[in-house]
């Protein structure tokens, strides 16, 4: 699990030590403490853009009046599991190279996507209740993440396949005719990896439906999925409708063929309602579904490196069955829960169990 985490000169936390954790832990503290700042920096231990999908730059704490501000930020945390000796993640950013992240693994220098070989982390953000009726692009990336936590190597494909789209869309909108022999170059690439990340997603869409389709419809109601691949899913046959989409692709400037246009198709079983056309609550519940059975699918892999689930205000926006229900399902599994709320009274069936700090003002206390 992660201990001992600390956040220097991060949003609006100056210095903040966060020690003693449990598998339950519990921030708690008005609107706009620093909760979620939080549970943002614990994501940066992890590939991308975080949570909340910030720059760089826009993550140091701005507090005019703390002389020791210099533009940078870093955000550290021991990682322990059974019989092994911690590990000491950090990130951040240098003042002098506001746009270019730093990461180290027991202080020597590493790449953002060796994060994913330490641990997984998933989350839940009040900004996901949108994520049904937000564009494609949202559910890819929210797919993404689920892949990553199973396979650490699905990150470097994915930078991959958009590195060299970036390639080829850039080919593509060059005024003069690009090399057709440059251009079967880069479709190799954008094929190649293109032709992992879809697998990878298709393969854990139809492991997450297998699931889902053992779980009752109450007291989440209950999603069932399907993976809408943009393109072929074989890389010889990706390449080949690139080439032959190259006229139309040029026109439009943009290549409209492959993964980068995949679509993650939820309905509710239920109902067989799309999930963009339920309720608010309804839409929450299959989200809270899916993250759930995610957690299960991991457990009955047997994944070894720890796993963190970080929830910010979900517990407030459930009733007391769909809580408890909920508490009952994180307690049942191995993975190290962060849940933010503005009060302690929806978290009484685990206050019991859980490690509590109040947060005000960018200070994180230890309650219990």
């Amino acid at each position: 699990m992660l201990d001992r985490i600390l956040l220097s000169r991060f949003r609006n936390h100056r210095e903040t030590a966060v020690e003693g954790t449990a598998q339950f832990n519990l921030l708690v503290g008005e609107n706009g403490a620093g909760k979620t700042n939080v549970l943002e920096a614990i994501s940066l231990l992890a590939p991308g853009r975080g949570l909340r999908r910030a720059q760089l730059a826009d993550m140091p704490n701005q507090d005019g009046n703390d002389e020791s501000a210099d533009g940078g930020f870093a955000v550290s945390a021991d990682l322990a599991a059974p019989g092994a000796e911690p590990v000491r993640l950090g990130t951040g950013i240098a003042a002098d190279r506001p746009g270019r992240r730093l990461v180290q693994v027991n202080g020597a220098q590493a790449s953002a996507l060796s994060l994913a070989e330490w641990l997984s982390i998933g989350w839940l953000t009040p900004a996901m209740d949108r994520l049904f009726v937000e564009g494609a692009g949202a559910r890819r990336r929210f797919l993404d993440r689920l892949v990553l936590a199973i396979d650490p190597g699905h990150a470097g494909h994915a930078a991959r396949l958009e590195g060299s789209l970036r390639e080829r869309n850039r080919l593509l909108s060059d005024e003069r005719a690009p090399d057709p022999r440059w251009l079967d170059a880069i479709e190799a690439q954008v094929a190649e990896a293109g032709a992992l990340v879809a697998a990878a997603r298709a393969n854990l869409v139809a492991r997450l439906e297998d699931m889902l389709a053992t779980l009752p419809d109450a007291p989440f109601a209950r999603p069932s999925l399907a993976y809408l691949p943009g393109g072929p899913l074989d890389a010889e046959a990706l390449a080949e409708a690139l080439r032959d989409n190259r006229p139309r692709e040029r026109a439009a400037q943009r290549t409209l063929v492959g993964p980068h246009r995949d679509e993650l198709a939820v309905t509710m079983a239920g109902k067989g309602q799309p999930a963009a056309d339920c309720s608010t609550g309804e839409q929450k519940a299959m989200l809270i579904a899916v993250t759930l059975a995610h957690s299960q699918l991991l457990e009955g892999d047997g994944e070894a490196r720890p796993r963190l689930l970080l929830l910010d205000e979900v517990a407030a926006h459930l009733d007391p069955v769909r809580r408890e229900a909920l508490f009952d399902r994180l307690r049942a599994g191995s993975a190290q829960v962060w849940l933010t709320g503005t009060e302690l009274a929806p978290f009484e069936a685990i206050a019991g169990e859980a490690a509590v700090w109040e947060v005000r003002s960018g200070a994180v206390l230890r309650v219990s």
